[in-house]
């Protein structure tokens, strides 16, 4: 050996042997434990220090480990975290277990990275796959959050299938602008308009009578009903802008993150659910105790119901002849059967997953001719191109369709639920040859336009995504990936109205309208589609000091054309909009563009202390300057005071704070004055609106202060999370009154300030945890209160119809979700509020073997509704009370007269109490034990279970009508809980059978 070689060998040795002797090696693979196959992408890190390795795609790893012994921490998203204890180099393997709590366990802080629940600043909601459809399966994806999160009041528009719904968190946002939250599934922004029917208001004539709102009353469903629950793994709710800021412009009202389920790596899974039942109405008015004495002379107040002579013989005439008809129940009593079938097929391989699933849920409804179906297929893949690369496409097509009747405010006589409220049990609306008769003291049989109008939507959707993850460059101390994300939201909405010319009121001569005939045909294309591009940076000190820096670009594009066509006097009853002999059309174009960036700084230190820094800035082409960016900060502080102190081993206490800025754009039409068409001496010309637009009008910008504190005792067996946040509104976008002379009667400007302050407060306990019997409860407290603390126009009114009745109006100093009512001089004054008191919620999940058990009660507590379904009763001489004397304190004045006396004299016996108490949710099933599957079905059969649930079974509340969960306008960002005779709302009985291959 020459001389030069062994020196270079002596030299190699004196390196090594250190190594050797100081740093030996501990290897082994990762395996999950449900499918035994390996589990690439485990975190395997040496507790303690900043050392540590990722399995690769085989499950194996490595660590070169200087001294015994050790422990390590294995984690993997979706799996428990296991730490072992190693005394010596050689080969470990470990076997994780599936998490039901893991999801729960990250939430989302930034537009590409998450964080441990436990080192969040904010009170980010999770509702699970189990919580939101586990006991029974929902109407809507938005009606099944109902209760379910601290700090959201969710409404129905309507009991109607379809759905249509109003999701406000920590209360009102805003006056005129967009006042839901934004939702994004899988990454793709997804849109949740509500698109309202042409011609209904050309019938009912709902915009009649000082109704603020034209279309908003006419009962449309939001698209976020198109989703299909099953499909969803996990869902985080941002309540407020501390934790919504990074989405910028469109967070104001808070936003709720969607991500449906995905595939794993093992066999192939097949499951198949069946569920049948049928739904009731939760809650029916009562009519009037009639004799022929009161249809002859009774105290009605109006409509010729009561004193009308020949009354009192045609009740006792068709009393004798057993013909007196319940109407109520004849149109709201029938028991709509539901039906709801899902399949979904899951796995893998290591380098490709997948998830499959095909629903479908049919629905009919507690009225004749009502009813909604939907079918919804959805694939999802996810495809390991290399170790760095992945890429994960998301793939939905809906087709739904609801018939959802003709129902809520009206002033032409016409709607199913007025007409049927001003109806008597002696009355004849029944077809005799297929002729339906006229209603003698009204404009329409509510039984014929029942039987033959048509109120339709349907929709063909399609929601895809992509996202491209890129491993840039990994070391033990830190990484940097890229990701990519584009998503399409893409649907196509047909709204058909018919009323037949043979319907009363359709009448040309004798008919309250005249139209002969109705018909409406509107057609909505929307294209939504959203592009971006992030960074994210991972850097650890050698003191476990931990930087996570991220930044992006995001653009948005929205698209959306509807057009209608509306048409009466029909040619021989035909539906087409052509066969008619008076034709209208109209358009609406909404088209807009956004861009955004953010840079976000997150640093932790040994999961102690964890800060976050962050800004958003936006431009888009709704605001005055297109050009100009719009910056929306936030900052946070999360400290675990467990881990800085010495505190009880079973015990963590982590305390937080937030502040964060989101904003909320102009609605369309505020920037700029509407041109609209007129006839000029025969011509065609161009006048403008009477409302002036402001093109440098500001979005409104939400500011929000949240603290807090999260208390864990005994091993986290009971948790304790408690918030206080308060947050200010500022440039709220109103419509102020203009002066005359100028041409315009209102102007559009940036002209008020509101302020919203809540608690909220969340309990979870695990009473109980044996291996025969185990039981969970959860209790969640929230209340909110608003105020407009700056108003720069005069107090004006919001939803309603006049403050003799009862309506929102928007005054300084005064909540924003006020209902006034006249005082005794004719003055407005408030009168009640419809944000409630508080809410609470009580979940209970109990297991007994193979038995499970879950309910889950809704406590709503306070909050007034106008209820103008009682005062039509009142008016109508039909309320089930009319003729009691238990509000009179003399006893000389019915209840019915006495509640309509009162209007006017400073007191309104129509804003009601809307407090409920309401079992929301309760299944019971029966997994059949593993070992009678095998023994009967030879191993192909993994698991069946079966079970019964219900919705909305027990509903205690005193409010006088159909129920208190109600809203006449809709989505409105403010004004909600008005009610007049909508479609009731029902409670739903199901069967269920559940197979997984």
């Amino acid at each position: 050996m020459n001389k030069l070689l062994q020196i270079k060998l002596l030299l190699t040795l004196l390196f090594f042997i250190p190594v050797i002797a100081f740093s030996q090696q501990v290897s082994g693979t990762v395996t999950d434990g449900e499918t035994n196959l390996p589990l690439a992408g485990a975190n395997v890190i040496i507790k303690g220090t900043s050392t540590g390795t990722i399995s690769d795609f085989d499950g194996r790893y490595s660590l070169n480990v200087s001294s015994f012994p050790v422990t390590l921490k294995i984690s993997s998203l979706g799996f428990e975290t296991l730490e072992k204890v190693v005394s010596e180099a050689g080969t470990v393997n470990v076997t994780l277990q599936e998490s039901a709590e893991s999801l729960e366990e990250v939430v989302v802080t930034g537009l590409a990275s998450s964080i441990k629940r436990s080192n969040a600043a904010n009170a980010v909601a999770s509702v699970s796959a189990d919580d939101l459809v586990g006991r029974t399966p929902p109407q809507t994806l938005d009606g099944a959050m109902a209760g379910k999160f601290a700090g959201a009041q969710i409404t129905a528009a309507s009991g109607a299938p379809g759905g249509g719904m109003s999701v406000k968190l920590r209360g009102v946002t805003s006056i005129n602008a967009n006042g839901q939250p934004l939702y994004i599934i899988d990454g793709v922004y997804v849109n949740n308009n509500s698109i309202f029917a042409g011609g209904l208001n050309e019938v009912s004539d709902a915009a009649g009578g000082g109704a603020t709102s034209v279309d908003s009353q006419d009962n449309a469903s939001n698209r976020i009903a198109d989703i299909n629950p099953d499909d969803i793994a996990n869902i985080e709710i941002l309540k407020g802008a501390s934790a919504s800021a990074i989405y910028g412009a469109r967070a104001a009202a808070g936003v709720v993150i969607i991500t449906t389920k995905r595939g794993k790596q093992g066999k192939t899974k097949i499951k198949f659910t069946q569920a049948l039942g049928w739904n009731e109405a939760i809650n029916l008015l009562g009519t009037r105790k009639w004799t022929a004495d009161l249809a002859e002379n009774g105290n009605a107040a109006g409509a010729g119901i009561g004193g009308r002579t020949g009354a009192g013989a045609l009740f006792t005439a068709a009393q004798n002849a057993g013909k007196l008809v319940d109407w109520e129940d004849e149109i709201y009593g029938e028991k709509g059967f539901i039906t709801n079938t899902n399949l979904s097929v899951s796995g893998g391989n290591e380098k490709t997953t997948f998830f499959s699933s095909f629903t479908s849920n049919e629905e009919d409804g507690i009225v004749k001719n009502t009813g909604a179906e939907k079918k919804s297929f959805r694939v999802n893949v996810d495809h390991k191109i290399t170790d760095d690369i992945k890429l994960s496409l998301t793939g939905n097509y809906i087709n739904s369709s609801a018939d959802r009747g003709f129902f809520n405010n009206e002033n032409s006589g016409t709607t199913i639920g007025v007409t049927q409220l001003f109806s008597r049990p002696w009355d004849d609306f029944f077809p005799v040859n297929g002729i339906y008769p006229d209603n003698l003291t009204g404009s329409s049989n509510p039984i014929h336009t029942r039987d033959v109008i048509t109120n339709n939507e349907s929709v063909d959707r399609i929601i895809a995504g992509s996202g491209l993850d890129i491993n840039l460059f990994s070391t033990d101390k830190q990484s940097l990936k890229l990701f990519l994300k584009a998503g399409f939201d893409s649907y196509t909405l047909r709204t058909t109205v018919f009323f037949p010319r043979e319907l009363q009121f359709m009448n040309p001569v004798t008919g309250s309208l005249g139209l002969d005939g109705l018909t409406s045909d509107g057609t909505t294309q929307n294209t939504d589609a959203n592009y971006s591009a992030f960074l994210v940076h991972n850097y650890t000190t050698d003191n476990d000091l931990n930087f996570k820096t991220q930044a992006g670009v995001t653009n948005n594009q929205f698209d959306q054309n509807t057009i209608r066509v509306t048409s009466n006097g029909l040619i021989a009853s035909e539906s087409n909009v052509d066969q008619s002999t008076n034709v209208g059309v109209s358009q609406t174009r909404l088209v807009q563009e956004d861009f955004g960036f953010f840079v976000q700084e997150e640093v932790n230190y040994q999961d102690k202390i964890i800060g976050t820094l962050g800004i958003r800035g936006d431009k888009s082409s709704n605001n005055g300057d297109a050009n100009e960016l719009f910056y929306y900060p936030k900052v946070s502080i999360a400290a675990n005071l467990h881990n800085l102190f010495t505190m009880p081993e079973s015990m963590q206490l982590k305390l937080r704070t937030a502040y964060g800025e989101a904003g909320n754009f102009a609605p369309n039409g505020a920037l700029f004055t509407r041109y609209l068409n007129t006839l000029i001496g025969g011509n065609v010309g161009i006048v403008t609106s009477n409302t002036l637009g402001d093109p440098t009008i500001q979005p409104e910008r939400q500011k929000e202060l949240e603290l807090g504190f999260d208390l864990g005792l005994f091993n986290k067996r009971v948790s304790l999370e408690f918030t206080y946040y308060k947050k200010a509104v500022e440039d709220l976008i109103l419509s102020a009154d203009n002066q005359g002379s100028s041409g315009f009667s209102f102007r559009w400007a940036n002209a008020g300030e509101l302020e919203n302050k809540g608690v909220e407060i969340a309990l979870n306990g695990k009473v109980f945890e044996e291996e025969n019997f185990s039981w969970d409860t959860g209790i969640i407290f929230f209340k909110n209160e608003s105020e407009i603390t700056r108003l720069d126009v005069n107090p004006f009114n919001t939803q309603g119809f006049r403050t003799s009745l009862g309506t929102f109006r928007i005054v300084e100093g005064e909540s924003a979700t006020a209902i006034f009512g006249n005082d005794a001089n004719g003055m407005p004054v408030v009168m009640g509020d419809s944000e409630p008191d508080f809410q609470m919620s009580f979940n209970n999940n109990l297991r007994y073997k193979d038995f499970t058990l879950s309910f889950f009660w809704h406590w709503k507590q306070g909050g007034e509704n106008v209820n103008l379904t009682r005062l039509l009763t009142d008016d109508s001489g039909t309320s089930h009370d009319f003729d009691s004397t238990s509000l009179d304190p003399t006893g000389a004045t019915v209840n019915g007269l006495f509640r309509l006396n009162s209007l006017g004299n400073g007191t309104n016996a129509y804003i009601e109490d809307a407090s409920y108490l309401k079992l929301r949710e309760v299944g019971l099933y029966y997994n059949i034990p593993s070992n009678n599957i095998k023994k009967w079905f030879n191993g192909n059969v993994s698991d069946i279970k079966v079970g019964l649930s219900g919705r909305n079974l027990i509903n205690i509340f005193d409010y006088d009508s159909y129920d208190p969960e109600v809203s006449n306008f809709g989505s409105a960002a403010a004004g909600i809980g008005i009610e007049v005779a909508p479609f009731p709302s029902s409670k739903r009985f199901m069967f269920h059978l559940s197979v997984g291959l």
